[in-house]
């Protein structure tokens, strides 16, 4: 069998040229307005630091302007709310970015909600994934928006093939259900604590492993021919699925890393661009 590997990585750095030229093309029009994205990092957790690190410098090399807010580890909603608030009504602001997660005071879900639909270009408000799951125009969540680039780019067959999710985050696993859902697939969403998980698995066409566990999905369960997309990340360079035993049976596979990842902060960066084109014409 000859197996795709579907190749996050390549794609994000040829997207990363076309947004590039949409950037200059939009400076030229616009008397050298530039696209900017705020980030937000609460506290001084080394991982989120660098992750917002990553996607500051994803903006400059398309030419866009990041706007770093660092706040302390002792921030309250209240404050949180008022700088989101003041993001809000900052008209040179495209798109807003709170690094996940956020000191435990605070109340994670309402600061999301607090960002503006049109600058919620990570697709984590209540409104946007709803507003998505409808079928309306909204901001899709990165990560489940990055997969789909993947699988459109790689013209992987969706409509009513059976696509089991294994995770049922806010931001991952149950947009991701939505929008294959979009696309006619037929959805079966599981998790940690489903009954038969295996037998769940081996129906899958295409296989999304979402569920924070490093290699908690056994390559024994997939099916021959299947989809693996592989939305993990963890130490030693594993991801949800136990991969190696996969790459000769599976139809195409994420490789872990430099599938999914990439084009996660590419979709976030390729939003904003969009939400820069929609506000400044």
């Amino acid at each position: 069998m000859s197996v795709l590997v579907l190749d996050g990585k390549t794609l994000a750095a040829e997207t990363e040229a076309e947004l590039l030229a949409r950037v200059e093309s939009l400076k030229a029009r616009t008397g050298g307005k530039t696209p900017i994205l705020a980030t937000i990092l609460v506290g001084n957790d080394p991982a989120s630091a660098t992750y917002v690190k990553m996607k500051g410098n994803a903006c400059r090399r398309v030419g866009m302007d990041s706007l770093a807010v660092e706040l302390a580890a002792s921030t309250t909603t209240a404050e949180l709310l008022a700088t989101i608030g003041e993001l809000n009504d900052n008209p040179d602001v495209h798109g807003i970015l709170l690094q996940h997660p956020v000191p435990q005071q605070i109340d994670e879900r309402a600061c999301f909600d607090a960002i503006a639909l049109h600058k919620d270009v990570d697709g984590v408000t209540c409104l946007g994934f709803g507003r998505m799951a409808m079928g309306e125009e909204a901001y899709g969540c990165a990560t489940p928006q990055g997969i789909m680039r993947i699988l459109e780019h790689y013209a992987i067959p969706i409509e009513g093939k059976h696509a089991v999710v294994v995770g049922r985050s806010p931001i991952l696993g149950k947009p991701m259900a939505m929008m294959l859902l979009q696309k006619n697939a037929t959805v079966t969403i599981c998790h940690s604590r489903t009954q038969n998980l295996p037998e769940l698995i081996a129906q899958a066409d295409i296989l999304v492993g979402a569920v924070g566990k490093p290699e908690f999905i056994k390559a024994q369960w997939v099916k021959d021919g299947a989809v693996v997309i592989d939305a993990g990340y963890h130490p030693g360079g594993v991801g949800d699925i136990e991969l190696a035993p996969l790459i000769e049976r599976a139809s195409a596979y994420t490789p872990v890393p430099g599938g999914v990842g990439p084009m996660t902060i590419n979709t976030l960066i390729m939003q904003s661009v969009l939400s820069a084109e929609k506000s400044l014409g």
